[in-house]
């Protein structure tokens, strides 16, 4: 698989802000890591890209820069961005694509304007202008299970006086507080007062040096593939060095309870981050193992943990006897697209019975999938997930505007291509 887009992301970020030299391996090829590296470059960072390795040049000052920062269609990219900018002694404007424009930003705005920090948006939207300013610590309960809005925070902590703490209800990605520590930059976590609660903290202000990092294999890539080892009879399919993070293989746990054989071995850490090999090995539909398998309902906690995969698992649920609801995911509804309403659209059109939901959706099954045109309305992960239904279906699927996969997983379609079996 292509380097981890998440990790990818935080480490350009932490090398950019080290001093020294930094190496970065396996680094993504998705377009949204890419503006990633155009944005730090354009705060004065010198960096040099090879293919997949990434080489960080940084006196771990950053400079005002000439031009607004196109985080194009990236939102970790101005989340993240944000908070580091929060602190800085210049201005900055971030900006990015239509879809980008969209989003929701009030998230992280309020939270950096509680620090001190100075942002202007429109209605709570991109382009944000970001006054740099001194920053105070602060206690901040997440309003929304975000790992984009605690690692938004906790970088802005780095410039804040005192410690600044984030505590979360329901666990996010914690890959920030991860990469943190590999740069020697010290992150308490632990439970929170309440049960369920999490909490992260880091003490500003702070310097720290450079570190090479290898970044694994990304396990949101990988789930369309096991997807279709799992779907497709007689499969079997190995993964090698694929991030096995906590807090992102929730959904190998919900692909064993649909009948997936998934074993994992040669276990290991590197820069603070899991990874090893996955080998996975499925019976397709007819299977006993996957045909009786019990309904599958997901929501509250978690969410967060899938929601990446939530498109995928709802055309899952399409091939199990019950099928599959999922509620509490109306943040799927902010996303590239209304992952929501483009998901049911795309399997209505394939011959499945589907509910839509303001936070989630419904599907039966089983359910013989019929080819159809799809519109992924632009979004990487709605194209993907077609793709792998279109392999089940009856028929000829098309997916239209197939480069918008780009964003996230630009060899996609030519790595399906190789390990699927005419």
């Amino acid at each position: 698989m292509p380097g981890d887009k998440s990790i990818s992301h935080r480490a350009a970020m932490m090398a950019a802000l080290a001093r020294g030299t930094s190496k970065i391996q396996n680094f993504s090829t998705s377009e949204d890591c890419g503006a990633t590296i155009r944005c730090v470059k354009a705060l004065g960072i010198s960096i040099e890209r090879t293919g997949t390795d990434v080489c960080v040049q940084s006196t771990g000052i950053l400079s005002a820069p000439s031009a607004p920062l196109d985080c194009a269609n990236s939102g970790t990219t101005m989340r993240l961005l944000a908070g580091v900018l929060a602190g800085q002694d210049f201005e900055s404007l971030l900006t990015g694509d239509e879809s980008l424009r969209s989003r929701p930003m009030q998230r992280i705005i309020e939270p950096l304007t509680m620090m001190g920090g100075s942002i202007s948006a429109v209605d709570g939207h991109a382009p944000l202008t970001i006054s740099g300013r001194p920053l105070n610590a602060i206690d901040y309960e997440l309003l929304i299970a975000s790992a984009q809005v605690k690692s938004s925070i906790l970088l802005a902590g780095l410039n804040a006086n005192g410690t600044t703490r984030v505590v979360e209800d329901q666990p996010t990605r914690d890959h920030t507080e991860r990469m943190l520590r590999w740069f020697d930059v010290p992150v308490e976590t632990g439970n929170g007062d309440r049960a369920g609660e999490r909490f992260a903290s880091v003490s500003g202000p702070v310097s720290f040096a450079a570190r090479d990092v290898i970044i694994p294999g990304d396990i949101s890539s990988a789930a369309y593939f096991i997807a279709a080892a799992t779907l497709l009879e007689g499969s079997s399919l190995e993964i090698a060095n694929l991030g096995l993070n906590p807090t992102r293989t929730l959904y190998l746990d919900q692909m064993r309870a649909l009948g997936s054989s998934i074993d994992t071995d040669d276990l290991r850490e590197e820069c603070h981050e899991p990874r090893g090999t996955i080998r996975i090995s499925g019976g397709g539909p007819s299977s006993r193992s996957l045909s009786s398998a019990n309904s599958l309902t997901l929501h509250s906690a978690l969410i967060p943990q899938l929601i990446d995969e939530l498109p995928l698992l709802a055309v899952m649920g399409s091939q199990i006897d019950g099928g599959i609801e999922i509620r509490d995911a109306a943040e799927l509804r902010v996303k590239e697209s209304d992952r929501i309403a483009a998901t049911v659209a795309g399997l209505r059109a394939m011959a499945a019975e589907v509910e839509g939901f303001d936070d989630g959706l419904r599907v039966n099954g089983p359910t013989r999938l019929r080819g159809a045109q799809i519109d992924p309305r632009g979004d990487h992960r709605i194209a993907m997930t077609f793709a792998i239904a279109g392999l089940l279906a009856d028929g000829e699927t098309e997916i239209k505007d197939p480069e918008c996969v780009s964003v996230s997983f630009p060899e996609f379609f030519d790595l399906l291509e190789s390990v699927v079996e005419r």
